[in-house]
């Protein structure tokens, strides 16, 4: 089947109605639900006064959205503004020195914010990984730099090193180890990088003009040295026709979704209710389907934002920084899923994709994928609900690579191929498809949520609601696949246009 096979338009309109209508039915669950129990006692913590005018407290579970949106929402934009202010200045009087006009501000903000033995703790780990990378071999370089992550994520090595942070503010905690972590990815791409370099070495002020850029040191992305070192250096700085008007819209479309999702928080308790199990067990399949869908929904819209608001502020530095992730709602395959896309692209070009190569024999990709995860593992921090996370991505990533396989031979490609239909093809499609979302989505939203939550949403639509809640859950998510691959043929049309046929010869004469 291709991917511009058509389904008649009808169709497409029911399924389009049918997801709606869906969405609405689950989300008045939701609104009810969140509207009859904001006194719960299991809701106090969580839930606090919102916005006076409308009347409804708010949902304040998730501690990186109150932090970016609320608490240290100006500290973040006064750090972010400076960068900018400072940065463009400068960049105009040097344009050839601009990524060590970076360095520069970025050593100062967290400097003045952590404390020198903050910086001297990343400074050490830096010297360590740049001295393997002179050695230019890639497995030494791997070993170091996941060791150097290890003592970041492991007792009692984090504990100490904690120390060399001063201070004892609120945010102190997520920027050391956010500082940390990016600090350690960013200095393994760069070792791996001067190992592919033929000629020399890069410097180790290369090294640290990477790393000490600001708008990523503490929350990412990450950007590979290869590209940041190339584009920070580069001293053209034109730019293309209407570039800055996408920024400004890029820059409104980030704050119209953070005045959404405070809106939303007034009246869908989505990240609250999850914790509370005696309240899920007196919800319906329906409403516990929707919240485990609208919590990874959310997970999206959080990292889209975040990282759109640093990557603004980065393309404002002529940088093409790694995009947002891929919306949840578009995913149905495990090979596309992920949250970030900047650890995402630096997994698969140093681990996935280079042991995997095309990612079509069997054997290498289950090596692939089992390497990918062991380092996502130590990347997130290990534990019992990392572990079972990474378990059944894994598997689930390998069992999309099994099931192709094993419908590729015969009979099922003779049959796909000479007895159905390219539309029945893409349906038929459709509904491993369907069954595959929800595999994503109860796989990721453990991790989000938590182990139990995830257990009842499959007991209750797998077990207790078959067969009623199961098929129409089924069926809706199929309905919503169809729709994603008639979005993806729109673009693969736009990408790569049909080409139109010649003129028939008796037309060409009678011209």
């Amino acid at each position: 089947m291709g991917i511009k096979t058509a389904l008649p338009k009808i169709e497409l309109y029911m399924y389009t109605a049918v997801v709606s209508l869906a969405l609405l039915w689950a989300g008045s669950w939701i609104i009810e639900a969140s509207s009859e129990h904001v006194n719960r006692k299991a809701f106090r913590e969580n839930v606090k006064p919102g916005w006076h005018y409308f009347g409804r407290k708010m949902d304040v579970s998730d501690f990186e959205w109150v932090m970016w949106f609320t608490t240290f929402r100006n500290h973040i934009l006064f750090a972010l503004s400076g960068h900018v202010i400072f940065a463009k200045i400068c960049s105009m009087m040097s344009p050839k020195n601009r990524s060590l006009i970076y360095m520069v501000y970025g050593s100062l903000a967290v400097l003045i914010t952590m404390g020198w033995t903050y910086i001297s703790l990343i400074l050490s780990h830096c010297i360590i990984l740049y001295s393997v990378a002179l050695i230019k071999r890639k497995w030494l370089c791997f070993v170091a730099g996941l060791t150097s992550l290890a003592t970041f994520k492991m007792e009692p090595f984090n504990t100490w090193q904690e120390g060399f942070a001063t201070g004892s503010f609120d945010l102190q905690d997520v920027l050391f180890y956010g500082g940390c972590g990016f600090s350690i990815m960013r200095c393994m791409s760069f070792a791996l990088e001067n190992c592919e370099k033929k000629d020399g070495n890069y410097s180790f002020l290369d090294l640290i003009k990477y790393n000490f850029y600001l708008p990523f040191f503490f929350f990412g992305p990450v950007m590979t040295f290869d590209r940041f070192h190339e584009q920070a250096n580069n001293p053209n700085l034109t730019r293309k026709e209407r570039e800055m008007w996408n920024i400004t819209v890029h820059a409104v479309v980030h704050l119209g979704a953070i005045l959404v999702v405070d809106v939303f928080f007034h009246f869908l308790y989505i990240l609250t209710i999850p914790g509370d199990l005696k309240l899920l067990k007196q919800l319906s399949d329906w409403s516990l389907a929707g919240l485990a869908y609208s919590n990874l929904v959310y997970d999206w819209v959080k990292a889209a934002v975040m990282f759109g608001v640093i990557n603004t502020v980065s393309r404002l530095d002529h940088l093409d920084p790694p995009q947002p992730p891929k919306c949840i709602t578009m995913l149905y395959v495990f090979a596309e899923t992920h949250f970030d896309r900047g650890i995402n692209d630096w997994l698969c070009k140093y681990v996935y994709d280079y042991i995997g190569e095309n990612h079509d024999a069997i054997f290498k990709e289950l090596l692939a994928t089992i390497c990918t995860f062991a380092v996502t593992t130590l990347w997130l921090g290990p534990c019992e609900i990392v572990y079972i996370w990474s378990f059944f991505n894994c598997f689930g990533l390998n069992f999309e690579l099994w099931v192709a396989k094993f419908f590729s031979l015969p009979p099922f490609s003779t049959i796909e191929r000479n007895l159905m239909s390219e539309a029945m093809s893409r349906r038929i499609r459709g509904l491993f498809n369907a069954v595959n979302f929800w595999q994503i989505i109860l796989y990721n939203v453990l991790s989000l949520n938590s182990l139990d939550f995830a257990q009842l949403v499959a007991k209750r639509l797998l077990l207790k609601g078959f067969p009623l809640s199961t098929l129409s859950v089924l069926f809706v998510t199929y309905c919503g696949v169809q729709l994603i691959k008639e979005r993806e043929r729109k673009q693969a049309l736009l990408d790569d246009p049909e080409p139109v046929p010649p003129p028939e010869a008796g037309k060409q004469k009678a011209e």
